[in-house]
């Protein structure tokens, strides 16, 4: 089950470890196989650990950016604006102002990430009439993990139309 709402958020920051993803965006399986790969790394190495430590809630942000022409894509944490960031790290400014936020569940944080950006890209912003993705970063928010599934929501900047 998967609904949408739109949200005014303040503005925040992700501190992020990242991966250029180099499929065509149009190859979905390339892309993901990408993620779950990368994903996989940083959960092993301790670098997610690493991460969490330094957070400011439980939260784990997988972000997708373009960066200089490049699609990115981030394995990161919610942290306080002055903390001090690790070299490799880069530190991500989401704006403050309204979001497509996508709640939804998946047995894995990998199915929950696909199958909210395809709900939220491929459903939901094209129904929201009065607003628009302009670009920018957007994340899917691992909030929770109970009962064999992993709760969490997409966070996508919109503006008006």
């Amino acid at each position: 089950m998967a609904n949408y709402t739109l949200e005014e958020k303040d503005s925040f920051t992700v501190l992020g470890l990242g991966t250029e993803l180099k499929s065509d965006y149009t190859d979905y399986a390339g892309i993901n196989k990408e993620k779950s790969d990368f994903w996989e790394s940083v959960k092993e190495d301790g670098r997610l650990d690493t991460l969490k430590a330094m957070a400011a809630n439980d939260y784990v942000f997988a972000v997708n950016e373009a960066v200089n022409n490049k699609m990115m894509h981030y394995a990161g944490v919610m942290i306080e604006a002055s903390a001090p960031a690790p070299e490799e790290a880069r530190v991500i400014q989401f704006p403050k102002g309204e979001y497509l936020v996508v709640k939804g569940e998946g047995r894995t944080a990998d199915e929950l990430n696909n199958k909210l950006s395809g709900l939220a890209f491929g459903q939901f912003l094209p129904e929201v009439k009065d607003y628009a993705y302009v670009g920018g970063p957007n994340a899917t928010v691992e909030i929770e993990q109970k009962n064999g599934l992993v709760f969490g929501e997409m966070w996508i900047p919109v503006v008006r139309k």
